[in-house]
């Protein structure tokens, strides 16, 4: 999983817009869903897309008008008008287009006519300075116009999304088929690039073992590059071979594996029986992701488990509806999570009446990456007494986002909520305090490992409870 990905990923809840959003949404901007109280918001017409010369103002203007009508604080118009410039000034710099200026820009009596500003100011930088960044000029700035608008809200969840940052989006949190050798891939505080393959893949198959460093693809030594460059490097067309060079982690002596390529389907669940109890390891929330649990949980109740570990840590959140329907699978009934939009109109998500009876006792481990979706349900956990946290506090972030497809691929994050849990706690910037602290380095290769001491804790908690 890339950096880029990770940072969309973790303490990220998305909400459906227009549909099932990580099922196939409908493209185009007016299919919005609006949630409770948001329909006395306004909207304004804007001028249609087929209209070649206003491609790159509409753009900006839909993103104008979506962050000022939905997200989740009042939003000053001087603000995001002062971030689209503010993000085109920095292409420049960045650049070092000589001589840069644009004209000064402010809010005017409404709505309309800032839009108008903010197009006089696009269309003033791509006449000055669109040919001199190249033949693609003038879509960089109108991205760097975006990112700048976005980014003007000092809110790190609200954020553009390029048309390849909402797919590799929309392939993780859909457990995505791609072309590869399948393995997730970390990178370390000292910069060493980790694997763990996914069980049947063509890695795993290969000897590939968990936690081993990635030193080559091919003969590219991937030191030093992006987790983004290094994921490109591995995957490719299905049949066409690759060879990777590993060592195993805190050692040196070097093996090259080849391997063919396949079509990978990413699961989100890895499984397992640890010492008679079921082990459940969950990476985000996404759509195939409650269902991989409940078949987990209920192949361990078929298998004679004698307890259950839910393992949320390093799961950075994913799909509001997946965390309500894992919730599920342990709380039978009541309130799962509690929305709150900007207008105080509060949303109570319930229990969906489908809990599998008899998966006690429950540990769910969480560290300081469980985030979101996954503090949705370790915080519902909790509130309700069900089960037992382990590990270390958690993230602490209580927003909602939504996506806001736009009409070129691309996509807005727009924070347009927050939340509380059953018992009406505010974890934003705070976290959950687990049970039973049991503090770890927070390295990925250690999970499940006999160095695993969270791990270790939850298995002695439930002998302990199932004595």
């Amino acid at each position: 999983m890339s950096t880029k990905l990770r940072a969309l990923l973790i303490a990220l809840i998305v909400v459906a817009v227009g549909g099932a959003l990580y099922g196939g949404y409908r493209s185009g901007f007016g299919v919005a869903h609006a949630t409770a109280g948001e329909s006395a918001l306004p909207r304004f017409a804007l001028p249609p897309l087929s209209d070649p010369g206003m491609t790159d103002q509409r753009l900006v203007d839909l993103a104008f008008r979506e962050v000022e009508r939905a997200y989740y604080k009042p939003v000053k118009a001087q603000t995001l008008m002062s971030g689209e410039r503010a993000g085109i000034l920095a292409l420049l710099k960045h650049e070092r287009v000589s001589g840069a200026v644009l004209p000064a820009i402010a809010a005017g009596p409404d709505t309309v006519s800032d839009l108008h500003a903010i197009d006089r100011e696009l269309s003033y930088a791509q006449a000055h300075y669109g040919t001199r960044l190249g033949t693609r000029g003038d879509a960089r700035i109108t991205h760097a116009a975006l990112r700048g608008l976005m980014d003007s809200l000092g809110d790190p969840y609200t954020v553009y999304l390029s048309p390849r940052e909402i797919r590799s989006l929309n392939e993780s949190l859909q457990g995505g088929d791609f072309g590869g050798i399948g393995v997730y891939i970390y990178q370390l505080k000292g910069g060493e690039i980790v694997l763990q393959p996914i069980a049947g893949s063509p890695a795993s198959k290969a000897g590939i073992k968990p936690g081993a460093v990635i030193v080559r693809v091919d003969a590219t030594p991937v030191r030093g590059l992006s987790l983004d460059r290094v994921e490109r490097l591995i995957r490719g067309p299905k049949g066409s071979v690759v060879t990777i060079t590993t060592h195993p982690y805190r050692e040196t002596k070097l093996r090259a594996y080849r391997i063919v390529r396949d079509i990978i389907h990413v699961p989100t669940v890895h499984a397992k029986m640890e010492d008679g109890f079921e082990y459940v390891r969950l990476s985000d929330f996404g759509t195939t992701s409650a269902a991989e649990v409940r078949r987990a949980l209920l192949e361990g109740k078929a298998r004679g488990a004698k307890g259950y570990i839910l393992d949320l840590r390093d799961n950075g959140g994913g799909l509001l509806e997946a965390a309500v329907q894992i919730s599920s699978l342990f709380i039978p009934h009541g309130t799962i999570v509690s929305t709150i939009n900007r207008l105080g109109v509060k949303d109570e998500q319930k229990a969906l009446g489908d809990a599998i009876p008899g998966l006690r006792p429950l540990v769910v481990l969480v560290n300081g990456y469980t985030a979101s979706s996954s503090e949705i349900t370790s915080g519902a956990i909790q509130d309700y007494k069900i089960g037992t946290l382990i590990g270390t506090r958690t993230f602490g972030k209580g927003v909602v986002q939504s996506i806001y497809p736009m009409p070129d691929s691309s996509a807005l994050k727009i924070t347009t909520a927050r939340y509380v849990t059953p018992l009406g706690r505010d974890i934003e910037h705070v976290g959950i305090k687990p049970e039973i602290v049991v503090k770890q380095n927070p390295d990925p290769a250690l999970i499940g490992t006999r160095y695993d001491k969270q791990l270790a804790a939850a298995v002695a908690r439930l002998r302990r409870l199932a004595r």
